[in-house]
Parts: C-alpha cells; structure tokens; sequence
C-alpha cells in the first residue's frame, strides 16, 4: 500500500470522481495543469486502505507531473489518474478490463484536456482497452503500432541521472566499484539493477515481493529484509517502489551520500529535501530523474523524431539535472527548490527547458 501522505495544496484545473459504472470501484482523474498543452500522466491501479488516501495521491501525482512535464521541456501538462482497490481485492480479467472500460469513460469526459498511459499497476494492454472508449491515450502495444512499454527510457533516464549524481558527489560518473542501494525492483529499479550490475556497481536490494530475491541472486546483488535499505551504506539510495518512503526517521537513518531515484514523491514532507540538505545527503528531485518514460511516450505519440532520437533526448536528463545542481549550488537553495523554479518559468514562459 501506499504510504498516507498530507494532501497538497489544492491548485487542480479539475478533478473527477467517479464509481465506475461497470466495475463499481472507485476512479479519479485529476488535471492538475493544461498551461502548456493537454496534461499527459499514467493510470495508477492500486491497493489503498480508504478512497480518499486514492484521490490525495491523485492529487500529489498529478501535480508532480506537470512539475516533470515543465521541466522535460513538453509541450503537455500534468494530470493522473487513479483507480482504488480495496486491501486484500484481487480482479479477475473481466473484472479487471470493466475497470479500464471506465477509466476510458472518464478519460473522455475531459474532452482530450487529459491523455493517460500505462503507470504502477497498469500495463500496456490495459491502455488498449481504455482505447476502446477514448482516443487519449498513449503507450499502447508495440504489436497494435503503439509506442510500448515506457519503462526502459525512464531506466535509462535513471541511470544518466544516477551518473550525474555520482559525479557530483564523487568527482566521477563512473558507476564501477559505487554502492548503490535500490529499494524497489519493479519494472524500472530492475532494468537499473541490471545494467548497473554489468558495469561493475556494488548492489544492494530489496523489495516487498520476495520472489525478486531471484533477482539479486541472478545480479550477485545483496538483499536485505525492506525497511531496513536505509541502514546500508551507500554512495546513492535509489528509491524505486512506493512514495512516502523518506520520513523524518528515514532520513535522520539513512547512510548514504545521495538520494536519485524513480519513485515518485518519495519525500513524506516537502520539508525532507532541506533536512536532507542539512545531513549533507544530495537530493535528486523525482520529477526530474523519473521523466524518461514521459518524454518518450509524449514525443512517441506526437511522431517527434525516431526512437534512436527520442532516446537520445532522454539520455540527456543527466544533463538538465546538472544544470539543477549548479544552479542550487549558485542560489544556495536545495535541488528541489532550484528545479520548482525552472519548472514554475518554463509555465510562466511556455519554452526554455529541455531535457
């Protein structure tokens, strides 16, 4: 489940919430921002324990995407979606394809101000049958001429800020001989583990899966019991599971030199970046480390470029978050901070950031 986080402020465009009229189970789509183009941001199908923990982590993603949209340098604006699972729901297939139909519903119902993609939970061919009841929607299969699974160009958006990170706290980008903990071997932490550990990196994992232990084995990677990643000294923790994870006590814990990772909104508190800052742990904002899968879905649909350009642009999100660096460096503010303020200028200007 996800961690219950504070609501953020209320500063959404719209948000619907609807029961699903064909699953009965409960569905929000929140449009946080359509400054720079119709708001682009995933379907997240979950487990939590009460509907309103859905809709605030609704809120918070949706808001988190038009902050990484911003900052990719897209012409799209933020929004999510998400679809509530009651603890201990298992859907069955028809079940299941009942609950996309409905998101398709609600998707329509924002008349294209919204465009959904595949997101925890989700999968490609669940964006196929949201296609069946609305055109906005993005990532379907590679077998129907979709663009397909998003989460290699987020892996690779990881690593290239993995990289600039190492660089920044170490002097060198090289990834051989660093301990780097991942917390999180889903699709995206799993695609890191494994091209970190054929360069050479020094890995720790874990997950609350225990069936990725396979993982680590395979990887020659250690595993430690989650919750306890933290503890692990490191050169970078890399949070790739649920957000919430970096509470006070956490990071009063955590022994690491930086934190860059792919989970959104990992911080339980806005706050965490500068208590953070204080213990001299570098922060790698979410937002920007995690756009790979957001610029490649959004350039993929709008036939902007190949795929070996649309990847190469990604590749350059190390490099965008080294300008966030000097820049908090320069303004003696935290990265959070230094990149809320690239995104909130490139929406009061709509150009000027690429990644």
């Amino acid at each position: 489940m996800t961690h219950t986080l504070p609501l953020p402020e209320f500063t959404h465009e719209r948000v619907e919430v609807i029961t699903g009229s064909r699953s009965g189970l409960f569905l929000t789509v929140a449009l946080h921002s359509s400054v720079l183009g119709p708001a682009l941001g995933g379907a997240r199908l979950w487990t939590y324990a009460h509907w309103s923990d859905a809709l605030g982590d609704a809120l918070r993603l949706s808001a988190a995407m038009t902050l990484k949209n911003a900052t990719a340098g897209l012409d799209a604006g933020g929004g999510k979606a998400v679809i509530r699972l009651a603890p201990d729901t298992v859907l069955d297939a028809e079940w299941r394809r009942a609950a996309f139909l409905d998101l398709g519903d609600a998707v329509e119902s924002l008349g294209g101000l919204y465009r959904t993609a595949e997101d925890v939970g989700s999968t490609t061919e669940d964006m196929l049958v949201v296609s069946e009841r609305t055109a906005h929607v993005v990532g379907l299969p590679d077998a129907v001429g979709g663009s397909g699974e998003p989460a290699g160009p987020t892996s690779l958006g990881v690593y290239e800020s993995l990289r600039a990170t190492l660089e920044r706290v170490s002097g060198s980008p090289d990834v051989a001989g660093r301990r780097i903990t991942i917390s999180g071997m889903g699709q995206v932490g799993s695609r890191l583990a494994v091209r970190l550990a054929a360069e050479g990196a020094v890995l720790t994992v874990t997950d609350v899966n225990p069936a990725k232990r396979d993982v680590a084995v395979q990887l020659e990677a250690s595993w430690v019991d989650p919750g306890t990643e933290h503890l692990v000294e490191a050169d970078v923790f890399v949070p790739a599971g649920i957000g919430g994870v970096l509470d006070d006590e956490v990071i009063a814990a955590l022994d690491a030199k930086a934190v860059c990772g792919p989970a959104n909104n990992p911080l339980a508190e806005r706050a965490g970046a500068e208590r953070l800052a204080e213990r001299g742990i570098l922060y790698a904002p979410d937002f920007v480390v995690n756009a790979g899968g957001v610029i490649y879905l959004d350039l993929e649909a709008k036939r902007i470029g190949t795929r070996a350009e649309i990847m190469d642009r990604v590749s350059h999100i190390g490099d965008t978050l080294r300008r966030i660096y000097d820049e908090a460096e320069r303004r003696s503010v935290t990265p959070l901070e230094a990149a809320e303020s690239l995104a909130a200028e490139r929406l009061r200007s709509g150009s000027g950031i690429l990644a």
